[in-house]
């Protein structure tokens, strides 16, 4: 007689699992292969950018992209994005409210930010309408132009930088 594999029929459990995920959390959001993200849940060691900054635009419910770990997103012009999230590489030009770059991510482009926050890399144009927040960890380099700044002791800047970046245009609306 035949015995049975102590893992037979242990597939169909896992997949049913599978196809009844629980809803995201209202105000989450999800990374490009799908998966749900709520970066306020993250520690800071796994690269999430929990911060009072990121409040406000997470309870509005705008629109959000994560740009996960590994992945590359290059060529591009994001528009409509009120959150732009970076864990991993992104070469672009943009127009938001919010920018997190995690540890690990890194930004090469044009990009006119409300407010950014830089725990990994930025190189290009930068335009920060109200607020720059460098971490330790940040390396920002490029022409940069700021409302206010702050800058974590080890937090890097250099370029061609200027105060005074011009008056929101998400404000008006």
């Amino acid at each position: 007689m035949a015995t049975q594999s102590p893992f037979f029929g242990k597939r169909d459990r896992d997949t049913d699992s599978l196809t009844s995920r629980p809803a995201p959390l209202v105000g989450s959001g999800t990374n490009l292969s799908g998966t749900p993200v709520n970066p306020s849940s993250l520690t800071a060691q796994q690269g999430g950018l929990n911060t009072a900054a990121a409040s406000p635009a997470a309870k509005e419910g705008g629109s959000k992209l994560t740009v996960g770990p590994n992945i590359k997103l290059k060529g591009v012009e994001i528009t409509d994005c009120d959150t732009l999230v970076v864990e991993g590489l992104v070469e672009a030009t943009m127009d938001s409210r919010l920018m997190q770059i995690a540890e690990q991510g890194e930004f090469k482009g044009s990009a006119e930010i409300d407010i950014a926050e830089i725990r990994g890399v930025f190189d290009g144009s930068l335009t920060v309408r109200e607020k720059l927040v460098i971490h330790s960890t940040g390396k920002v380099t490029g022409k940069i132009r700021y409302g206010k700044i702050v800058i974590e002791e080890g937090g890097q800047l250099s370029g061609e930088i200027s105060f005074g970046a011009k008056p929101s245009l998400h404000a008006a609306a």
